[in-house]
């Protein structure tokens, strides 16, 4: 008995939360149809539901049909734009007499609708002494078209390709060698271009009673024969003629003293140069003994403080060396080059020009003479830094120095690059027709 009661008490239990589930399933699905709307036509047209009044929800504009209403009423806005501009006009045109400032109308800002092309902007203009309304159109220039003007054209990318291509790398071969600084070599070059005219001497005859151009050649054409008999550098020779002029550039002496001066020069250069430098001794003897070793020994204290211990300076056997690698060419363009150069720094003349461009004009000088063409390259150019115009003052008066080097009483320089040792090349013909142009 107990047992039935149980199970009729559980039934009635389930029969009342089966009946609270059917009341809440019910009253959800009343909420969702409102919220759906009708779907499955459950709303009547009157939208009356059981009694109540369910609201009508609006349906949503689709995207072509919003376009449609938004361009409709962008040309009414425009059409009443319209409208009262020309209002304003015959207002304006009605009050011609009184001046009046310049009204500028602009398109009031709309939402623009979603295009791929880019409209010009129209400004309009209405000008009160004139009968025409004037319409300026202010062009916007595009991503794409401005990258359309900085590309290079095909004849710019051509000539850039062939010029790249006419310019040889002349340090490629020397990566393997750390003494060449290859990569620094350029750095270096144009550090010696910036100062190489701090590190010259210019015109300084005229501040010498004593001296002249001539007792310079003879001096130095004597210094070069010393030079070959001791067997030094080139750059203790550049650097010894450099000293001697910075020195008489900046001290009056007599002209007993100018042989002293330059054998104190050529001292202080075997010095800075020379792993084994000549002694004192040496040079005095050379001199027939015109001097005592004291001598040579206070002039060159005298150099040194006159150009306060300054010996690090770019002469022209610097960028002798370097010029000489750009050509590219063979030992009898190499002699040809110096022999030309010490004609140079023996000339007295020569020293108005810098001595990169000394070493170009020798090197431009020594390539027509023995018939290389061309006679001035891009790599040349690129690396001189100079046009073949601008060394041709130059390198005509290398090309005079050559001619008489032959017939003139100094001949140190002309016996010394008459030998075999040295190609012969003084005795080869000098290219005259570059005296022609």
């Amino acid at each position: 008995m107990a047992s039935k009661q149980v199970v009729e008490q559980r039934n009635a239990e389930e029969a009342v939360a089966a009946a609270a589930n059917k009341q809440n399933r019910v009253a959800a699905e009343r909420k969702s149809r409102r919220v759906l709307g009708d779907i499955g036509n459950l709303i009547p047209a009157n939208g009356v539901v059981e009694g109540k009044q369910i609201p009508r929800i609006s349906r949503p504009i689709t995207r072509s049909l919003g376009a449609r209403l938004l361009a409709n009423a962008q040309a009414a806005q425009a059409q009443t734009n319209m409208n009262s501009l020309e209002a304003n006009a015959n207002e304006a045109y009605a009050n011609a007499a009184v001046p009046q400032k310049r009204v500028v109308a602009r398109r009031p800002a709309q939402k623009r609708v979603v295009s791929t092309k880019l409209k010009p902007e129209e400004i309009i203009e209405i000008s009160p002494d004139s009968n025409e309304v004037t319409v300026k159109e202010k062009k916007l220039l595009s991503k794409e078209t401005e990258s359309k003007k900085k590309l290079p054209t095909l004849t710019s990318a051509l000539t850039a390709r062939s010029k790249a291509a006419t310019i040889v790398d002349i340090d490629a071969q020397d990566l393997g060698n750390d003494l060449a600084v290859v990569e620094y070599v350029e750095e270096i070059y144009n550090f010696y271009k910036s100062v190489e005219n701090e590190g010259r001497a210019h015109d300084y005859m005229d501040s010498q009673p004593e001296l002249n151009e001539r007792m310079r050649a003879i001096l130095i054409d004597w210094l070069i024969q010393v030079h070959y008999k001791f067997e030094l550098s080139l750059e203790t020779l550049y650097l010894t003629i450099n000293i001697i002029d910075r020195f008489l550039a900046s001290k009056t002496i007599s002209r007993r003293e100018l042989q002293l001066v330059g054998m104190g020069a050529m001292l202080i250069a075997s010095k800075y140069e020379e792993i084994w430098a000549p002694e004192v001794n040496d040079l005095v003897c050379i001199s027939d003994r015109s001097f005592t070793n004291e001598q040579v020994l206070l002039m060159e204290k005298r150099i040194l403080g006159q150009l306060e211990w300054n010996l690090t300076v770019p002469t022209p056997y610097v960028f002798l060396a370097r010029f000489i690698k750009a050509s590219m060419t063979g030992p009898d363009v190499e002699n040809m080059v110096y022999f030309l150069a010490e004609l140079g720094m023996m000339d007295y003349e020569i020293l108005v020009h810098c001595p990169s461009m000394i070493a170009a004009s020798a090197v431009y000088a020594a390539r027509c003479a023995l018939h290389k063409a061309p006679a001035w390259n891009e790599t040349l150019q690129m690396h001189s830094g100079f046009s073949e115009q601008e060394l041709m003052v130059c390198v005509k008066k290398l090309v005079v120095l050559h001619a008489l080097a032959g017939d003139q009483k100094l001949k140190g320089i002309y016996r010394k690059y008459s030998s075999s040792e040295r190609g012969g090349v003084a005795l080869l013909s000098p290219p005259k027709f570059l005296l022609a142009d």
